[in-house]
């Protein structure tokens, strides 16, 4: 087992890449920092870690993670405060949720010191990335995956453990317009809905094309069952706001917990704003889009963070959401943002300064 306080070896570029970077203008998960973290798992412990040029990897064709998909990510962010420092937003819950899914891929905990000692040294090499807050954030995604080169569909006993960081701009821009499906599902109880598996995204691939192709941005999830109750939309997790109550999807088992999610839950209650955690037919949307009841719909992940929806498509009834400043969204958008960048007190304990 890696252990001791020493820092892991780094392998350093010879020229950095970051002053032909235009931080004003950064796409989301297309520009990488400098550096990335690679630890192996064999023979039943944890070896070679080290931060070396972010670049690619050598793997076996018929390594599991590319033959059945036992992969996984997780994705948070860091923020510059006003006083120049590096904070994370709530890596603890990233942390335990990656082990969470690994269990379920039959896969090695990667061990929580590791998992933090990792991150804060590759950050700390890789400083100078980070964002100012007025242009964006450092994204920080930890990869997972098999590298067993064998076909068997069993557990492997070979894996890798990355992590890479991007420094990103805004997620979304201009407006969003979500449609109902009922040709695709995203999740069913029993399945990985829960979870974050890489095979879970790259299953919402057709959905939102075909929703791209009918002038949207993407698609409303429904459960798997009736076909009836809203899930998630897109990437994110989903919220309504239906006079004067936000309403918000319950777990269940098909659900990703995000981190957003849960505070955005927690930032509603401080402000004083009511929320529900419950189903949420697409009947009763139509039926408050209609009676105009229904205020406001907005989103919310890692990298959008919280993203109002402009327009809704529910099985042919389309909703166009009004856009105000003083909206539920914009109010909790700038309490989030604000707790994450240092310009408002950190009263839940949720950053972590590196």
């Amino acid at each position: 087992m890696i252990q001791g306080t020493d820092t892991f070896p780094i392998t350093r570029v010879e020229t950095s890449r970051r002053e032909s970077i235009d931080f004003d203008n950064l796409p989301f998960g297309t520009v990488w920092s400098d550096h990335m973290f690679v630890a192996d798992y064999e023979d039943g412990d944890w070896q070679r870690a080290e931060i070396v040029p972010y670049g690619p990897l050598p793997m076996y064709p018929s390594c599991k993670a590319l033959q059945y998909a036992v992969s996984l990510f997780e994705g948070f962010k860091a923020h510059k405060t006003p006083q120049g420092d590096c904070v994370v937003f709530r890596p603890d819950m990233n942390q335990k949720r990656l082990n969470r899914t690994a269990a379920r891929l039959v896969m090695p905990e990667v061990p929580k010191e590791l998992f933090f000692r990792a991150m804060n040294e590759l950050i700390a090499l890789d400083r100078d990335w980070l964002p100012d807050a007025d242009q964006g954030s450092l994204y920080i995604r930890p990869s997972y995956f098999c590298t067993d080169p064998s076909l068997q569909v069993n557990a492997g006993s070979s894996y890798r453990f990355v992590i890479m960081t991007a420094p990103v701009g805004l997620y979304f821009s201009g407006e969003i317009g979500l449609v109902t499906t009922r040709e695709f599902v995203r999740a069913f109880p029993g399945g990985t809905g829960d979870h974050k598996p890489a095979g879970n995204y790259g299953a919402t691939l057709q959905a939102s094309a075909l929703a791209q192709a009918q002038g949207y941005q993407n698609v409303i999830w429904l459960d798997g069952i009736e076909q009836r109750y809203i899930e998630e939309c897109g990437v994110m997790n989903m919220f309504f706001v239906i006079d004067g109550t936000a309403l918000t999807p319950p777990l269940g088992g098909t659900i990703l917990p995000g981190v957003t999610r849960d505070s955005a839950i927690q930032l509603l209650a401080d402000m004083g704003i009511p929320c529900e955690v419950r189903r949420i037919s697409v009947e009763e949307v139509q039926e408050a889009a209609q009676a105009g009841t229904l205020e406001e719909a907005f989103g919310c992940g890692t990298a959008a963070t919280i993203a109002p929806i402009h327009r809704l498509g529910l099985d042919g009834v389309e909703a166009r959401l009004e856009q105000r400043e003083d909206s539920v969204a914009a109010r909790l958008k700038a309490e989030l943002v604000g707790i994450q960048t240092g310009t408002i007190e950190d009263r839940h304990g949720w950053l972590l300064s590196v």
